[in-house]
């Protein structure tokens, strides 16, 4: 992005104050909780593409083989002429699988809340596709109000929300955010969304708790990124990932678990914590066909196509707007 160095200043103030008014709420609560988005700084954004090539974390590339498999029948049904809108793009690796199938894309617009991370993306991409308009938006795509002028010039707009991100929302949540990408992707558009689906709570819990800590390292940053940004002084050792899938439910809940009685100081402030005390960083819902069906229809979109893998471990869904 190019832009002045006040301008860029000042909008990394702005992202880390909302980071400091979400910490200090959230361990104001009760029970505590932090918002999944500030998981992803540009480390846990990094830890996360890590956990993606985890032998466990089956998600990434089951759904990578279903878009494999169906991306020409994604391109076909979403037609010539199309804008591609990804939220929460991250490296954009599944994305770069439509815009090889659509290859007359007007314009991809990748959306992050990592502006690093975007930035570094975006110019990737440039760089492998000099014909592709690439339109960077860095926002929370939950808030998100409009979409860059240039897409305006697509015949429709194509919404891309993989790796089963859907189930990181309440199911309230996760309504108005295709409620809102239904109005931005407007008449005749579409979304393209990855879904998990409910399985062997046994295999859940291990993509969750993987053998090699990555998975715990990406929640414990959230600690290392206050203690970075907000002056805290946590101690990483004294607190545990713990991840665990409630069946009731139907979602892995995920938080960091304090290890012993500690006092902590986060932006001028002192927060005590009991031992065992739990902070709940994320949820991941599950969804059988019925309760994709439910969400589609919460937010007015219809199911036009479901394609799943061979052991119906995801599912990729092609929504439209009626």
């Amino acid at each position: 992005m190019n832009g002045s160095p006040l301008l860029l200043d000042r909008a990394q103030l702005d992202d880390r104050s909302e980071f400091r008014d979400a910490v200090l709420a959230g361990l104001d609560s009760t029970p505590r909780a932090i918002p999944a988005k500030f998981l992803y700084d540009a480390r846990g954004s990094a830890l996360f593409d890590a956990i993606c090539e985890l032998p466990e974390y089956y998600l990434t590339r089951t759904e990578i083989e279903i878009l494999r498999r169906f991306e020409a029948d994604i391109a076909a049904m979403a037609g010539p002429g199309c804008a591609l809108v990804e939220y929460g793009s991250g490296s954009s690796v599944k994305s770069r699988l439509l815009i090889e199938a659509m290859r007359d894309l007007v314009a991809y617009v990748p959306i992050d809340i990592s502006r690093q991370h975007l930035d570094a993306t975006a110019n990737g991409l440039r760089r492998d596709y000099p014909h592709l308009k690439v339109e960077p938006v860095c926002a929370d795509y939950m808030t998100l109000a409009r979409l860059p002028a240039d897409v305006s010039a697509a015949r429709r707009r194509i919404g891309f929300f993989p790796g089963s991100t859907i189930g990181n929302l309440l199911p309230v949540e996760a309504t108005a955010f295709l409620c809102r990408a239904r109005g931005l992707l407007g008449e005749g558009g579409a979304l393209v969304l990855g879904v998990d689906l409910k399985k062997d709570p046994r295999r859940l819990h291990d993509a969750y708790n993987d053998a090699a800590g990555v998975t715990a390292q990406f929640t414990l940053n959230l600690l290392r990124r206050m203690n970075r940004e907000l002056e805290a002084n946590f101690d990483l050792s004294a607190f545990a990932h713990e991840a665990f899938y409630n069946p009731v439910e139907g979602r892995i809940e995920i938080y960091f678990r304090c290890l012993r009685p500690q006092t902590v100081t986060v932006a001028g402030r002192s927060f005590t914590f009991a031992e065992g005390e739990r902070v709940h960083t994320e949820y991941s819902y599950k969804f059988d066909d019925a309760g994709i069906a439910t969400l589609a229809r919460s937010a007015g979109f219809t199911i036009a196509r479901t394609w799943t893998d061979p052991a119906r471990l995801f599912a990729v869904v092609y929504l439209v707007s009626p």
